[in-house]
């Protein structure tokens, strides 16, 4: 929110109370407790009739630091994120004359005793940004002051419209020349968030507009350093736009608290941001495969359902899990758990079947229940749904005639929306797709008292969160996967996410991709989309683009919103060998299963370190300024650079950073820095490998879960400088036991030697020649 009128005013009927010097300094407990003062107290006279303000340092946890500023320290504030890896009392304190310091690791927190105002942090020797003069302050709204109205359904809305809250805290940090703002979420825009107005605040606005889905108050730079403003409810961040120099964020209230995370590479940032606020899930081998749904408001019954899955193998087209979509309940029953029973009359057998097919299954629900359903009075007369102030339940009509939403703050409500889904599993539903979330009411009365504005944000997170536990209860850790579209902070530790209502068109699905790496950005592992744009029927060429892009993501999945998305619906009979839908998809969905491997490693990776698994360019090369605004490329893993084509005539312009690169579908060897400018038929796409890199690819291309040691190749990619006698490994998950085996590359002057730990054989190869099988675990490469 913007409270200034330029440089030196106030916008009219604002009034600014800034932190105008540090007063005093002190040690409290673990933490460094600052008296800031409203005013430079330059008499005795000046302590009267003036408000201050306290400001907090402390470290949760090595190389973050928090940083609290309270108006009035006894007023009740919300209880922040759920912060799980945090520690107590870290940090080390130094007060003396000049100031004070908070040392956490290589991060240190540094207050300059005086004024003006000065709060920097420090690390390497270098400011990595810093709190200055007017950065820190109250603001106090008079009625009618005229500053941006807050996003609708925000308290403070009136009879006549939206209004803001009556105060507001808030904090800015200083951008550097050159310094690039990424994350707050899955959002759709340009992906460098320099100079634009950003609400925290989920909502239901597809891709092709400013809203977000999943909102998320942690940004990262390119200086080494990310900052997570610790409030669920809504935080109005101005990057650059209130005071270019600055990212402002503020909240309403008398209370603001953020942590500054030091890197010092980006990887790094998401490595401490995810240890505090939780590292995703490990996600089932067979997950990763091709998921197909019924669709949203298609027809379908049983046999349609066969249709499409003996469609798909009678074109050998690998397919993991069929998703049935909101119609497998009776229209005006979302959500009461109960399958159709004029269309699907035998659900359990039908799914046993589905089963003997080798498929999992997923199903769709949300949190709402419609009045219509079975269950409506049973939740209503228990207290399970959210009420209104006087005490009845709150309904609207929007979604479902009547419907109810469910209090995930009261702990029997919760049990009670869980043991509905044990029912669901027992039936044989595998997977659950969560889809809503984001249009939760502000006036409302929660369980547990929790304020309205903070429920609505954080209601996802309790709601996918309760169907997560679930899941791993029936299916074990590591073999529960959600498709949930609603997150905030936190949302991470429950995949995978999807990138919610896209449109059919090029424009759509490069906006997507941006939302994609924004939400990578922003601590999230797993990220799937709606393969070919969910609204709209799209051009085959549309399509087929897509699924290039949409196989070579963590996770696949062909839906729509009314229409069908089987592949051989947009096939005419007349395209050329290799470039009809269905090639293109046997082509993607067999290489997406060849790389599993590799593919299953990365998972491990983002579960393990929080490092995503779609990587934007600069996660991966940062110091590059050539790819500060690349926002049409990423890397799967540290090793596979992915280029989608967004273009009918299939022309694509990249870049290649320094270093040897592989065309891993021809073997083609370039050293890079270089821009290249080609042209792709649908079944190609530019997919490189990073010099110097092995990858392991597997034995089947009909499904996603095997033994990936089973008859593994193990290519070496030129690039990496070795010396003669130095060795380096790869590791390769077996998704079916547990276990893992070493592959020891080691170069001598006149070959290559593959070795492994395990006993199973194995090929392997130079990029760009002919395997070579091993022999007592050994292969040699000349």
């Amino acid at each position: 929110m913007k409270f200034t009128d330029g440089f030196w005013h106030t916008r009219p009927g604002v009034t600014a109370l800034y932190a105008q010097e540090a007063y005093d300094i002190e040690p409290t407990g673990g933490s460094i407790r600052i008296t800031a003062p409203t005013k430079v107290i330059e008499r005795r006279g000046d302590v009267l009739n003036r408000a201050l303000l306290t400001v907090t340092l402390s470290s949760p946890l090595d190389g973050i630091i928090k940083v609290r500023v309270e108006q009035h320290t006894g007023a009740a504030t919300g209880p922040g994120f759920e912060l799980v890896g945090a520690e107590p009392d870290g940090g080390i304190i130094d007060i003396d004359a000049a100031g004070g310091t908070l040392t956490a690791g290589p991060l240190t927190a540094r207050i300059e005793q005086g004024s003006p105002w000065n709060l920097s942090f420090e690390a390497d020797g270098k400011t990595l940004t810093e709190s200055g003069h007017k950065s820190i302050g109250h603001m106090s709204l008079a009625p009618g002051a005229p500053i941006s109205a807050e996003p609708a359904g925000v308290a403070g809305v009136t009879a006549t419209g939206l209004a803001p809250a009556p105060a507001y805290t808030h904090a800015q940090l200083s951008l550097g020349v050159g310094e690039l703002v990424y994350g707050l979420g899955e959002r759709f825009g340009p992906l460098i968030k320099n100079g634009q107005t950003i609400d925290i605040w989920n909502a239901d606005g597809g891709t092709s507009s400013e809203q977000s889905y999943k909102n998320v108050p942690f940004y990262l730079t390119n200086r080494g350093y990310g900052v997570l403003v610790n409030h669920p409810e809504h935080v109005s961040f101005e990057v650059g736009t209130e005071a270019v120099e600055r990212v402002q964020f503020s909240v309403a209230g008398p209370a603001l608290e953020y942590l500054v995370i030091h890197g010092p590479t980006p990887k790094d940032v998401l490595e401490r941001y995810t240890r505090l606020t939780g590292r995703p899930a490990k996600v089932p081998a067979w997950s990763y495969g091709l998921w197909l749904s019924t669709s949203f408001t298609t027809q379908y019954d049983e046999a349609t359902v066969n249709s499409f899955i003996d469609g798909m193998a009678e074109r050998d087209l690998p397919l993991s899990v069929f998703h049935f979509d909101c119609f497998w309940m009776r229209e005006f029953n979302w959500t009461d758990f109960e399958w159709d029973p004029k269309v699907f009359p035998d659900p359990e057998g039908m799914l046993a079947r589905l089963h003997e097919k080798n498929l999992h299954v997923s199903a769709w629900i949300n949190p709402y229940i419609a009045q219509r359903a079975g269950i409506f009075a049973e939740a209503a007369a228990a207290g399970y749904l959210v009420k209104k102030a006087n005490g009845d339940v709150w309904q609207w009509d929007m979604w479902q005639a009547g419907m109810g939403l469910v209090d995930f703050t009261n702990p029997a409500a919760t049990r009670w929306f869980q043991d509905k889904l044990r029912g669901l599993f027992a039936q044989g539903v595998d997977a659950i797709k969560t889809d809503f979330g984001e249009r939760i009411p502000t006036d409302v009365v929660w369980h547990d008292g929790s304020s309205p504005d903070v429920m609505h944000n954080w209601y996802s997170q309790l709601y996918n969160k309760a169907v997560f536990e679930v899941l791993q209860e029936h299916r074990g850790e590591g073999d529960a996967v959600l498709f949930a579209r609603s997150a905030t902070v936190g949302g991470q530790m429950q995949p995978v996410h999807w990138g919610g209502d896209n449109s059919s068109s090029y424009e759509s699905m490069a906006e997507t991709l941006r939302g994609g790496l924004s939400l990578a950005f922003s601590g999230f592992g797993f990220w799937s989309h709606d393969i070919g744009g969910f609204e709209g029927m799209p051009d085959p060429a549309v399509f087929k683009r897509w699924l290039a892009f949409g196989l070579l993501s963590s996770h696949s999945r062909l839906h729509g919103s009314t229409s069908y998305r089987v592949p051989w619906l947009f096939d005419d009979g007349r395209e050329e060998p290799g470039q009809s839908a269905v090639d293109v998809t046997r082509r993607f969905t067999t290489l997406k299963l060849e790389l599993m491997p590799y593919l299953y490693q990365v998972g491990l990776t983002a579960h393990e370190t929080g490092a995503p698994f779609m990587r934007p360019m600069q996660l991966e090369f940062p110091g590059d300024p050539a790819v500060d605004y690349l926002d049409r490329q990423y890397l799967l893993g540290s090793d596979l650079l992915v280029a989608p084509v967004f273009s009918e005539s299939g022309d694509v312009q990249y870049y290649l950073p320094a270093g040897t690169w592989t065309n891993y579908l021809t073997d083609e060897v370039v050293e890079g820095p270089i821009w290249r400018r080609e042209t792709h038929a649908f079944d190609s796409i530019p997919l490189w490998v990073r010099g110097g890199a092995l990858i392991v690819t597997g034995s089947r291309a009909d499904r996603p879960d095997y033994d990936y040691t089973d008859d593994a190749l193990v290519t070496v990619y030129p690039g990496r400088a070795d010396g003669v006698g130095e060795s380096r490994t790869v590791d390769v998950a077996n998704p079916l036991d547990g276990t893992t085996t070493t592959f020891t590359i080691t170069i001598s002057d006149d070959d290559t030697v593959v070795t492994s730990d395990s006993a199973a054989p194995f090929r392997a190869r130079l990029a760009g020649g002919a395997p070579v099988a091993s022999t007592d675990r050994k292969a040699t490469l000349r």
